[in-house]
């Protein structure tokens, strides 16, 4: 599972890396981002020439649905399934994005009552991609809400000290083939969905501070000691 995550590079790094337009990028440094709120998306559009940069909410919402609670259950979406699940088949098809990040989070159990955080990224602290899916919803309002969601994968050796899941995650030398708005059979893709080279990665402990939404600042992806959350 694939539930806090950050994304705190300037505007012209995302764009540089995601081959943007750095006009388009609207975003402030991000340190402990959650469901329900809005995060960085980036897509391809057929007869669109370039990639295009947009907010979604973190929660997908497939356009058939009656009730928006449903999102509380989609954050994420297990990659080998995906293909088959109603809430996600048809985006796999058509609608995949990426959600760019430079960390994400996990909760090691260290005991039956506590619980540690821990920062997960590159070794060089660089940008990377999500694998995501999007959707389009059309409330009783009229209002069209876009949505989306991570794609998961079975944990590499480095996250599986901490979970047994993790993001799939993508090199930049994929994204445009998982942008690919003309690939339309799951099959194509399939390959992208591996766990990402462990060797590539760190990880690190963080403060428990990163548990609680409401904060969102450095101290969440600051390097700490094991400080095991006690619930």
């Amino acid at each position: 599972m694939c539930g806090r995550y950050r994304l705190t590079a300037k505007e012209r790094y995302i764009a540089e890396h995601f081959d943007v337009d750095e006009a388009d990028v609207h975003w402030s440094p991000r340190y402990n981002i959650a469901p329900t709120q809005q995060v960085a998306v980036v897509r391809s559009e057929a007869g669109i020439p370039r990639r295009g940069f947009s907010l979604m909410r973190w929660g997908l919402i497939p356009s058939w649905a009656n009730d928006p609670k449903i999102a509380a259950g989609t954050i994420n979406a297990m990659s080998e399934t995906a293909a088959q699940k109603p809430a996600f088949r048809d985006s796999l098809r058509s609608r995949r994005c990426l959600l760019p990040a430079d960390g994400f989070y996990e909760w090691k159990k260290l005991g039956p009552r506590a619980k540690q955080p821990y920062n997960f990224g590159l070794k060089d602290d660089g940008l990377f991609a999500f694998a995501g899916l999007w959707d389009r919803w059309r409330a009783p309002s009229g209002e069209l809400l876009e949505t989306c969601t991570i794609l998961t994968t079975s944990a590499n050796p480095l996250t599986r000290e901490v979970h047994d899941r993790m993001p799939v995650m993508l090199q930049p030398g994929d994204y445009d083939l998982w942008l690919d708005p003309h690939i339309t059979n799951p099959l194509r893709v399939k390959n992208l969905f591996a766990p990402f080279d462990a060797g590539a990665m760190r990880k690190y402990p963080v403060t428990t501070r990163v548990g609680n939404p409401a904060f969102d600042d450095p101290e969440c992806s600051r390097e700490a000691r094991e400080e095991p959350l006690l619930f």
